[in-house]
Parts: C-alpha cells; sequence; structure tokens
C-alpha cells in the first residue's frame, strides 16, 4: 500500500497564539494517528508564485490512516483551536509507490 502525505502550505498567519495553541494539539494527535513529520518550517526558497510561509509536510502508511488522523477528535479538537488564526492549503496526497 502507498504511503500517504498531508501537505500544508500556509499563505498567512494571522494570530500567532493561536497557531501555537493549534500546535500543541495538532502535534500529538496527529503523531497518535500515525503520522510522521517530515519537514516544518519556512521555506529555504519559493518558486512559481508560490508563498513564503510555514510549510509542512507529514507522513503516513497509507491514504486512509491520513483520512482517519484528519477526522480524528483529536485533531478536530486542533482545528477548532485554529479557528481562522491561518490561510492555507492543506492536501492530503497517496504516494506514488
Amino acid at each position: 500500500m502507498a504511503k500517504a502525505y498531508w501537505i500544508s502550505c500556509y499563505r498567512s498567519i494571522n494570530d500567532p497564539e493561536a497557531l501555537a495553541a493549534y500546535a500543541k494539539l495538532a502535534g500529538p494527535a496527529i503523531q497518535a494517528a500515525g503520522g510522521r513529520f517530515l519537514a516544518r518550517g519556512m521555506p529555504a526558497q519559493v518558486y512559481e508564485g508560490g508563498v513564503h510561509q510555514r510549510t509542512v509536510l507529514v507522513e503516513f502508511d497509507s491514504l486512509p490512516q491520513a483520512l482517519a488522523a484528519h477526522d480524528s477528535p483529536g485533531y478536530q479538537a486542533a482545528l477548532r483551536a485554529l479557528g481562522d488564526a491561518v490561510e492555507r492549503d492543506l492536501r492530503i496526497v497517496e504516494g506514488a509507490g
């Protein structure tokens, strides 16, 4: 079964305190669901209309595992804490292999 990846590309952060509250809940919820953080932070370089803002890449063993992590009670609580503090694009993509 192919791995799956969460790719979060932030466009703007309007409330850093709410983002920090989200991170305290989201990190443990994602890890408890089997997610492994591969990259977190500011991009070294952006191209083709990309925004120089926070990017997060999380690996899961399968697509069903990644989807279940997003829908889990722990991650949903993190989303409630985040509210409208950020504008971002979150994608869950199945690996190529």
